[in-house]
């Protein structure tokens, strides 16, 4: 390896070939070499590169840390105001569970990013709309139309934390392909701080169990409820004050992960041929199509999402494009299943809402598709199917509004 490293010394790309061939053993050569090489400006560069340590972890600013502190603590207040003010538990997370957490996590990022005035006071206008709007919808359980606002509500909670995230410009280019790298990444750090919580509360409550105190109902009553709460604030803080945490991990489980799902989703659609079930008469069935295909969808933007030009091999593509085709399958079949049901027994709200939904994925899907089998082929660049995942979710942003504030309405309440 000394032999090459001093041959190609004057040629950058053979450098760095010869450095992704073995990382470790062009480290110990190359820094056995580095005293003769003194002087040479590729050398000193690549010294530093392949040596350079931080010399602690960086916790952000003080402000940083305070402020998120305070929206943990809110975060926490907020989950227990049932509680604090006699309110009925079923009705207030129903209808309020996106607004624990959605609208401290907007405000965080419209500081970090210095949004203007006028975006953040829109932002807090149309968080205070939305909440005027699901209360005031009439207290039925049983209305199709108010479980649909709850659910939907904050999927649009959500596209606006995307919305200031990528930098809150009413005017240019947002940053949804980096939003989607956010979400990926707190997909990762969160089941590991919900671990962590997991231990310390059998830990805590075995403890005070030897001691003869029955804990457990003031423990998850209180201390899980506001830690559950303020989970999202927490790790959303390491993702942006840590990105070594998640940086090299998130890439390996979604390189790990896509051949398993493509595995899993051939086999499933082979198993369902002879299970003599269908989501054409089975509406739990086809409620499980839906679910897997959105897991599915969301697995295929983590990965592309935190890809490079370069990082993607081929056969990674390949599974992707594979993936992406299987996905389409599944789509297809629970749309033709849902416009099945919809001319047997007529349109409702839920019919309505899931035929959106299918529509609007069955063509951004498809899009995605073309986007990877040209990246596949080489045809066009990995770049152009992160934007072709990111093109669509002012679109689903859209449609999550029209289910809130518009159903409702549209439907009579029902």
């Amino acid at each position: 390896m000394r032999e090459e490293i001093l041959s190609n010394l004057n040629n950058p790309r053979q450098l760095e070939t010869l450095y992704w061939t073995n990382k470790t053993t062009f480290k110990a050569a190359f820094n056995t070499l580095y005293p003769q090489l003194q002087g040479n400006l590729l050398a000193e560069g690549w010294y530093q590169r392949l040596n350079y340590k931080p010399d602690e972890l960086a916790w952000g600013t003080a402000k940083e840390r305070l402020f998120v502190v305070g929206a943990s603590g809110l975060a926490a207040l907020l989950a227990q105001l049932p509680k604090i003010v006699s309110l009925d538990e079923g009705y207030f997370y129903s209808r309020h569970v996106g607004f624990i957490v959605f609208p401290l996590l907007i405000a965080y990022f419209a500081w970090k990013n210095k949004i203007s005035w006028k975006t953040g006071a829109w932002l807090g206008g149309l968080i205070l709309f939305a909440l005027v709007f699901i209360n005031f919808l009439p207290k039925n359980p049983a209305s199709n139309t108010l479980i649909l606002s709850c659910i939907h509500l904050p999927l649009w909670l959500w596209s606006l934390l995307g919305f200031t995230f990528g930098g809150g410009k009413l005017k240019g280019e947002v940053n949804w392909l980096g939003f989607l790298r956010y979400n990926g990444e707190l997909a990762v750090v969160t089941p590991l701080l919900l671990i962590a919580g997991g231990l310390t509360t059998a830990l805590t409550i075995n403890l005070f169990g030897l001691s003869g105190w029955k804990i457990e109902t003031f423990y998850f009553s209180y201390i899980v409820v506001s830690g559950l709460a303020a989970v999202p604030i927490v790790a959303t803080f390491l993702t942006q004050t840590q990105p070594a945490l998640v940086n090299k991990v998130a890439p390996v489980i979604a390189n790990l992960f896509s051949p398993v799902a493509l595995v899993m989703l051939v086999v499933y659609l082979t198993a369902t041929v002879f299970s003599g079930k269908d989501p054409y008469h089975d509406r739990d069935f086809l409620l499980l199509y839906n679910a897997l295909l959105i897991g599915v969808m969301a697995l295929i933007f983590f990965s592309v999402a935190e890809a490079t030009p370069t990082s993607k091999k081929p056969v990674q593509i390949l599974i992707l494009f594979l993936l992406s085709t299987v996905t389409v399958v599944v789509n297809g079949i629970a749309l033709s299943a849902v416009l099945f049901r919809i001319s047997e027994w007529g349109l409702t709200p839920n019919r309505a809402a899931v035929l959106g939904a299918n529509v609007l994925m069955l063509s951004h899907l498809l899009y995605v598709s073309v986007r990877l089998f040209g990246a596949m082929t080489r045809k066009s660049d990995l770049s152009l199917v992160g934007r072709s995942m990111t093109f669509f979710l002012p679109v689903y942003s859209l449609w999550s509004a029209i289910v809130v504030f518009l159903f409702p309405l549209l439907f009579g309440f029902k």
